[in-house]
């Protein structure tokens, strides 16, 4: 079977796609989800997510065969609590993930109740809509480790070649008491030195990203990096493997930079 990417994406805000008003602000985001399933060399035979949006103790592994919805927002129109996205679950292949992580010496359980975020199902929403690919999501470990989530990337790295998809769902920028024309240089600033970083040789790559927080506006772009964390995912995961932008976005939300990598 043929090797899969790995994504890191920024997913944009709450449930976008179900507002017109927001759909047509993150439509270049809409366009680059599409794109990505049709960059992929083959249909997946499932998609692993992990989202800015669950965290737990240790690495929990969704094994549920029907995971249920998880409304993680608020403020939004009714409608949007009522948003369904049936994708099945993907038991087995969770268990396999969780066969590798706890193989690699990181802590893992597995989760048969929780349900897509929608730093998940916003994503796959878009890039399936008939909700006909299997999905499951592992949770980042409380702490935000990047060396712990690099290693958790690596460690289910061979599910690349099992026709899995691995995507980290945060934004590349996630200051929500920061948005506006306030957000302007901050994420631009980090931004660049993402793009830069990424654009590095593997090694000193993932050194540069394991020491974030001494890039330019980091705190400030990431006030709490659970949105950044996914990243580390993905870049374990294709750690000797070339990244290139594949969106970028600039004044959303009135001043805010966004941006999408895929690694391999």
């Amino acid at each position: 079977m043929t090797r899969m990417p790995t994504y890191f994406i920024s997913h944009g805000g709450g449930p976008w796609p179900w507002m017109p008003d927001w759909r047509a602000m993150f439509s270049n985001l809409e366009e680059s989800f599409r794109q990505m399933v049709a960059d992929l060399p083959e249909r997946p035979k499932a998609i692993l997510m992990i989202s800015g949006h669950w965290e737990d103790d240790s690495f929990a592994v969704m094994t549920s065969p029907a995971p249920p919805m998880v409304y993680d927002y608020r403020g939004f129109p009714p409608h949007t609590f009522q948003i369904t996205y049936p994708a099945p679950g993907a038991p087995d292949i969770a268990r396999r993930a969780a066969d590798l992580i706890a193989a690699a010496g990181l802590p893992v359980r597995l989760d048969d109740r929780q349900g897509f975020d929608h730093g998940t199902f916003v994503p796959a929403y878009v890039m399936y809509p008939q909700a006909d690919v299997p999905l499951f999501q592992i949770s980042l470990r409380h702490g935000y480790s990047p060396e712990e989530h690099v290693a958790l990337g690596r460690a289910l790295a061979p599910l690349r070649d099992e026709g899995v998809l691995i995507i980290g769902s945060g934004l590349s920028y996630h200051n929500l008491a920061l948005f506006g024309p306030g957000a302007k240089e901050p994420s631009e600033g980090f931004d660049r030195w993402l793009s830069a970083t990424l654009a590095q040789a593997p090694a000193a790559r993932t050194k540069a990203l394991e020491h974030w927080e001494e890039a330019p506006y980091a705190r400030v772009a990431h006030k709490d990096e659970d949105h950044l964390v996914p990243l580390f995912v993905a870049l374990g995961a294709a750690e000797d493997e070339a990244a290139r932008m594949v969106y970028h976005d600039t004044g959303l939300f009135g001043g805010v930079t966004a941006s999408s990598y895929r690694f391999g």
